[in-house]
């Protein structure tokens, strides 16, 4: 698998993939985000390919204080083939060249199957209450 910097002109492949791998949910606008994640130097989109498909792509950032993965996800048909992993490790490249000392994600209480992934991968689980609030409202692809 070749890994990359993501670029403007690989946005819906990238999407695609997303959707793929049920990433997006009905008030996350992927494209924005991805738009978003491009436009900003403390964020990317790493992709990794094979034959000029697409096989796995996340975002990452970087707050100041901690990195952050957000929609990582491999190509349903190649999982269980270590693409993940890999993935997982571009990620933790790019949070140690910002210097980077500890990076979090998110998992939705309905992706529970992705647990052991993570914890194969030597990420552990650290009990936390996450509050939000929505800023603008919410985003919804069926509107």
């Amino acid at each position: 698998m070749y890994l990359r910097d993501a670029t403007q002109s690989d946005r819906d492949q990238v999407v695609v993939l997303w959707r793929s791998a049920g990433l997006v949910v009905d008030h996350n606008p992927p494209h924005a985000d991805f738009d978003r994640a491009l436009s900003q130097p403390q964020s990317a989109v790493l992709v990794g390919e094979e034959d000029n498909k697409f096989v796995a792509a996340c975002m990452v950032g970087d707050d100041g204080h901690r990195g952050w993965v957000y929609y990582f996800g491999v190509d349903p048909s190649r999982k269980g083939q270590g693409l993940g992993r890999e993935m997982m490790n571009a990620a933790s490249a790019w949070f140690s060249g910002r210097g980077l000392r500890k990076a979090q994600l998110l998992v939705r209480p309905n992706n529970q199957k992705v647990i052991g992934f993570y914890e194969s991968i030597d990420w552990t689980e650290e009990p936390r209450s996450i509050f939000a609030k929505w800023i603008q409202p919410k985003f919804s692809e069926k509107t």
